[in-house]
């Protein structure tokens, strides 16, 4: 039986921390024993399937800071890692064969400390590095160090792995010295049994008058651009007559965590933004909603819109398209491979007028949504089953052992 390690900085609820938790769940599918380490881990603020004792959690370090003064996280989650990683290897007496970490590779070169070589999988997400900006001096002053230990930490990986070819195309383009390395793409994928349970009532989440729901699912972070929701329904707002109008909705459904100012401060921008724009009839707010929830939304709303550009993938697209919902997306990154613009959804310029435009053919013409559903769901039963995710993770797993 082979042991597998995995390193993840926070298992909240984000798509980073389904890829892990789907990863886990594959290889044990597969006879792995395995464990999922991490310096932050909340009962009632993650995905179901951690709460089973058959998928142990070990959390680690969580008395370090994650900011000081607000500032150096990514020093912070670096440390942190590292501290996991140490814990690990030199205080738990626990035997793993690999070791499958992704987001910090900066606990790399600690797992190479132990007296007999361990194979480590890293998992690229996207480039830590292209994730913050540099707006002053100081700050790339403080940044360059760490995009160093970035790249030569992940160069020390024995097999990397990344999410889309746009992440594969941004790796190397980034890594400059990591030209020579080897990067396959593995699709994260979908535990289809999770999404075919029957969904449950809505709870007043949406008006009972409402026909046409737009639903949003992402973070609260800034990064996501959840303001073009907004902005495209105040702008589809004056392409309806008065009585269509009255039938739309948008829920703005987000992963929210009381720790990350970033989080609280952005709700209640896009809270005010949408009293500003006139909104505040139309629009539901929800924060950090279950798996139940999730997929009540999905299976009742009309289409969902993806607003991130340059996303490295983004599992919510292929959400929605299995429970037969279609997606409206920004042009750039993931949804270039996993939406089928026209067929599953449509790929639009990041403009309110080019969302909105598409949200308004979903209004005129319903019977779209039926026919724009199906396709969807064949593209991901073809594309991102569980079953090709596990047997491919399962693969360069039995390479790294042999």
């Amino acid at each position: 039986m082979v042991n597998v390690v995995f390193l993840h900085p926070d298992l909240g609820i984000g798509g980073a921390e389904r890829l892990v938790v789907d990863a886990a769940l594959a290889l044990r599918s597969k006879g792995c024993k395995v464990q999922i380490w991490t310096a932050h881990y909340e009962h009632d603020h993650c995905f179901s399937e951690t709460k089973d004792p058959d998928l142990p959690i070990v959390c680690v370090g969580d008395w370090l800071p994650t900011s000081i003064c607000g500032y150096f996280h990514a020093l912070c989650a670096y440390i942190r890692m590292v501290y996991v990683a140490l814990f690990l290897i030199f205080f738990s007496g626990v035997e793993f064969d690999v070791v499958f970490c992704d987001q910090v590779s900066a606990c790399i070169p600690v797992i190479r400390l132990t007296r007999r070589k361990k194979k480590v999988l890293f998992y690229c997400h996207f480039p830590d590095q292209l994730l913050t900006a540099r707006s002053s001096f100081l700050k790339r002053l403080y940044r360059a160090p760490i995009d160093r230990l970035e790249e030569a930490t992940t160069g020390m990986a024995d097999c990397v792995v990344v999410n889309s070819q746009f992440t594969a195309g941004v790796f190397k383009h980034t890594f400059k010295s990591l030209s020579s390395v080897h990067t396959d793409v593995l699709y994260p994928s979908l535990n289809f049994s999770t999404f075919d349970t029957e969904p449950a009532e809505l709870d007043g989440l949406i008006p009972t008058e409402k026909s046409f729901v737009f639903l949003s699912i992402n973070r609260y972070e800034r990064k996501k651009n959840l303001a073009l929701a907004l902005e495209a329904l105040k702008d589809l707002q004056g392409r309806l007559s008065g009585d269509e109008w009255k039938k739309v909705h948008l829920v703005m459904a987000g992963g929210y965590d009381e720790r990350v100012p970033e989080n609280v401060d952005h709700y209640k921008e896009l809270k005010d933004l949408s009293t500003k724009l006139g909104l505040s009839d139309s629009v539901s707010f929800l924060r950090s909603f279950s798996d139940k929830q999730k997929i009540s939304l999905l299976h009742h709303c009309t289409c969902v819109l993806y607003t991130p550009s340059n996303e490295h993938f983004g599992i919510v697209p292929v959400e929605a398209m299995y429970m037969r919902c279609p997606v409206i997306a920004v042009n750039s990154g993931g949804p270039l491979e996993s939406i089928a613009d026209g067929e599953t959804g449509f790929l639009c310029d990041p403009q309110p007028a080019c969302f909105a435009e598409a949200m308004e053919k979903f209004v005129k013409d319903p019977g779209q949504r039926q026919g724009m559903g199906e396709a969807g769901r064949e593209r991901v039963l073809k594309r991102f089953s569980l079953d090709a995710f596990s047997e491919q993770l399962y693969q360069y797993i039995c390479k790294l052992t042999e």
